[in-house]
């Protein structure tokens, strides 16, 4: 019992860990400063104490979409509809439930290399947790089906518009020229190739523990946890005797997870960015006119105040005028009627709109009283909070880093190191630095619009392969979003699938290793392979 209660008091919580990373960084930037470093300014008290209210502040919508879905689900658990569909579909499954971990991590991957799917995976991770227990395996199967399904998509992105659509406008604006056709065949190869991989591992360990529970990583507190949460009741005792029969369903319950179903089938739609795609299906309908207006030179003065806040104050010497011209919808595209915004174009404002919207409608076809309802996604939410502080505090982080210029100090000087040197060793060296870039930006988007105009233009002077440094960027960003724990869809999934981080690092350990050392061998061949230079 006592050595227990060590190893409990020996585990950090994600809370903490985010915290230490925090603290530290700020103490890198502080030293870095006082040495006199170029382009680091040290991280002040104010700031990192502040860091944490900016996190949240710039993750509002994910925070906000967090508990609202945590409502959403409060009101499916309260309707015994989930309860039921999991123990049917476990049922019919009933000696193929190994078949459940590839189907899934493929429909997952292909969400992350065609639209960089990944806060979107959060609510995912309490459903394949409770289904992958439900089916002989333990809550960390749940989690990895998800996190190293679209992980390895993201990694290999082909056409996904935040990480290869933003490197390659971020080229596009420093004249240089991306053959599209050379990227996604890249990334296809190395999409299915870590995918493949993955697929086996959590397979070989998913048999593992059905076949021997003492197999699981989860510490003896976490397998507690995941038993209250989502372990079978008596039923499961019955079906162990192959007592039971299979699980019968009420009218309102089928309907409700229909809902439930079609729910999720929207929101992953409405994300997928159609128009990138070349798809403008959801846009039919909308239609826009230019307006002109002129503005006058106190119009032009106030706006200017405006804009500065009230910090200046402009004046105009002599009488002026100055048209405005903006784009104004005069009719909206049928996919907007719901939240103003067609489908391909949502964020997490209209996807919180929609599951609240959804919630309602389940409860009303669940049966669910008024007083019920409120109780229930009350409660949901609030289980969410830990979860929301968690993304928030992750996000804090990568605040800190941008106001302290850490890391696009990193990137230029890694930059400088690396000029000069072969294909052989330029490509694996350019791989580590875009790992070590990720803990500090673990935004794809973001790493991309900082990075790629340096680092694209550096393989271009050096005669090396532009779309092979892409796929770099692109596989080192996603590497680290398989474990970094500055991400905050990481550690608040992990949060709902009641695993600790440590845990998730102790069992990928291997495999992140292993994936790593596949991708660069890969993309160095590339890039001795591929023709450089740039148009």
């Amino acid at each position: 019992m006592a050595e227990t209660k060590k190893k409990k008091r020996a585990s950090l919580s994600s809370f903490t860990i985010l915290l230490i990373i925090l603290v530290a960084l700020a103490i890198i930037t502080v030293i870095m400063s006082a040495m006199g470093v170029e382009g680091v300014e040290g991280a002040t008290l104010s700031g990192v104490l502040t860091a944490p209210v900016a996190g949240f502040s710039d993750a509002l919508p994910v925070c906000l979409f967090v508990m609202i879905l945590g409502g959403f689900l409060g009101i499916i658990t309260e309707t015994g509809a989930l309860d039921a569909g999991i123990a049917a579909l476990v049922h019919k499954l009933k000696g193929n439930e190994l078949v459940l971990i590839p189907i899934l991590m493929i429909i997952f991957s292909i969400g992350g290399t065609t639209y960089g799917m990944c806060e979107e995976t959060v609510p995912f991770y309490l459903l394949l947790a409770a289904t992958m227990v439900a089916a002989g395996f333990d809550s960390l199967t749940g989690a990895a089906v998800v996190l190293l399904g679209a992980g390895c998509g993201v990694l290999g992105s082909t056409v996904n518009p935040f990480a290869v659509g933003v490197a390659v406008d971020a080229l596009s604006g420093v004249g240089i020229a991306v053959n599209q056709a050379t990227i996604i065949g890249l990334g296809a190869l190395l999409w299915i190739v870590t995918l493949a991989i993955s697929i086996v591992f959590v397979m070989r360990y998913a048999k593992k523990v059905m076949n021997d529970k003492g197999s699981t990583f989860l510490s003896l507190q976490e397998q507690q946890d995941m038993m209250n949460e989502w372990g079978m009741k008596d039923s499961e005792a019955e079906a162990a005797d192959g007592q039971a029969d299979a699980p019968k369903m009420t009218g309102r319950q089928k309907a409700s997870l229909v809902v439930f179903a079609l729910t999720f089938v929207i929101m992953i739609v409405s994300f997928i960015p159609w128009s990138d795609l070349g798809f403008d299906g959801f846009n039919a309908g909308s239609a826009t006119e230019e307006v002109t207006t002129t503005l006058t030179g106190e119009e032009i003065v106030t706006a200017i105040d405006d804009a500065n806040d009230g910090a200046t104050v402009t004046t105009i010497a002599e009488p002026v005028e100055a048209v405005s011209v903006e784009e104004v919808e005069t009719s909206p595209a049928w996919s907007s009627f719901l939240t103003g915004v067609p489908l391909g174009g949502w964020y997490f404002d209209e996807a919180s709109t929609w599951f609240l919207l959804m919630a309602l409608i389940i409860g009303i076809i669940g049966g669910v009283s008024e007083s019920r309802f409120v109780k229930a996604f009350i409660n949901g939410a609030a289980d969410m909070m830990s979860v929301v502080l968690i993304i928030a505090l992750a996000r804090s982080i990568t605040v800190l880093m941008g106001q302290t210029g850490l890391d696009m100090w990193i990137l230029n000087n890694a930059a400088a190191a690396l000029n000069g040197m072969s294909a052989i060793i330029f490509a694996p060296l350019s791989f580590l630095l875009y790992v070590l870039l990720s803990f500090l930006i673990p935004s794809s988007s973001g790493m991309a619009t900082v990075s790629m105009p340096i680092m694209g233009g550096l393989a271009s002077q050096l005669n090396f392969s532009v779309e092979a440094m892409v796929m770099i960027y692109s596989a080192g960003n996603g590497l680290v979003n398989l474990f970094t724990p500055t991400s905050g869809a990481i550690m608040g999934g992990l949060a709902l699938a009641k695993i600790e981080y440590s845990t998730w690092l102790k069992f990928g350990a291997k495999l992140f290793v292993v994936l790593g050392v596949v991708c660069m061998v890969i993309l160095t061949a590339a890039m001795m392979i591929l023709p450089g230079g740039a148009a």
